[in-house]
């Protein structure tokens, strides 16, 4: 059975708000949680952009719901032994509700150090490097490893849960998700795509967990909704590797530019009508992914949250 959960922005509210939203989100019936792991939020609309680990930390005092990291960059921004501590702690935190969602990044967070942002096959290798080198130190045995990309010396974590988290590897790709089949134990794709299921599934993937996320906008008004789309994630419709290789949130602004109204309004899932939002979700399930979140853009939390317990979420309960 798939389970529904709610996916949290950290781009686009206060550490607050995304609190509050997890408590309605429980009361909803969400079964689950996921939060985004950004240095910037995408452009200066958002305007937001908390520490990830703080906020797990917090969450785990007001949800029993599970944590996902949707998804967290282990390779540039913070070293992957400082990454496995971060998810060991959040795992005895949430006790063992936490899984660690690893993904090889975009510019807009990673470069922040000077670093060099690598190419896709690079990246790929880097989180390949990253993810065995935490999946060692989650042992709790001391570890040193001098590798092609990594050094750890004499490392080793104190605090851990009783059984490691799980490492969900994202990909948008054939190749990512050949990779995601090999390293992980489970995919991360946003789009409903079977065929990329497939091949996650083909290549090593078997019967592990596919998660997946989309955004929608309720509204009384679905024209307001797509204004509100349109200025808050315009990103969202930037094509092929954009999203990856733009260093800046003005660098995001300059490009959606090219973002139309009308080319947003094709794309989402907009307004109050219960059999959008069950399509849209429903795609998910039919491309047989095992978890899907919805985030809900702008400011109409509770709205949201009392739409989808009356009307989306027990329409979904018997799947």
């Amino acid at each position: 059975m798939t389970t529904y959960g709610y996916f949290m922005s950290c781009e686009e509210f206060t550490p607050a708000e995304l609190l509050e939203q997890a408590r309605m989100a429980e009361q909803a019936g969400f079964r689950a949680l996921a939060i985004s792991d950004h240095f910037h939020p995408w452009n200066g609309e958002q305007g937001q952009s908390s520490f990830v680990w703080s906020m797990i930390g917090a969450l785990a005092q007001v949800t029993s719901l599970p944590v996902t990291t949707l998804v967290t960059c282990p390779t540039v921004r913070m070293h992957p032994a400082i990454n496995a501590q971060a998810a060991a702690t959040s795992a005895v935190l949430t006790e063992g509700r936490f899984r660690f969602g690893v993904g090889t990044g975009e510019a807009l967070n990673e470069h922040i150090l000077g670093d060099a942002w690598p190419d896709a096959t690079t990246r790929m290798q880097m989180l390949d490097e990253a993810v065995q080198v935490i999946r060692r130190l989650f042992t709790g045995e001391s570890v040193t490893h001098h590798g092609n990309h990594y050094t750890v010396e004499n490392a080793r974590l104190y605090t851990l849960p009783a059984t490691p988290p799980p490492l969900y590897v994202s990909g948008f790709g054939p190749q990512s998700a050949a990779l995601a089949g090999r390293i992980g134990d489970g995919f991360v794709t946003m789009q409903p795509d079977a065929d990329l299921v497939g091949q996650f599934r083909r290549g090593g993937g078997g019967d592990k967990p596919v998660l997946g996320g989309l955004k929608v906008c309720w509204d009384s008004d679905r024209d307001r909704a797509v204004k509100t789309v349109h200025r808050l994630w315009p990103n969202e419709q930037l094509p092929g590797e954009l999203p990856q290789i733009l260093p800046t949130p003005e660098h995001f602004q300059q490009a959606t530019t090219l973002v139309s109204p009308e080319m947003t309004a094709a794309a989402g899932t907009f307004g109050n009508d219960p059999e959008e939002h069950l399509r849209a979700i429903l795609a998910y399930v039919d491309a047989d992914f095992d978890e899907v979140y919805v985030n809900q853009i702008g400011p109409d939390q509770r709205q949201f949250f009392d739409f989808y317990r009356q009307s989306v979420l027990p329409e979904l309960s018997g799947d």
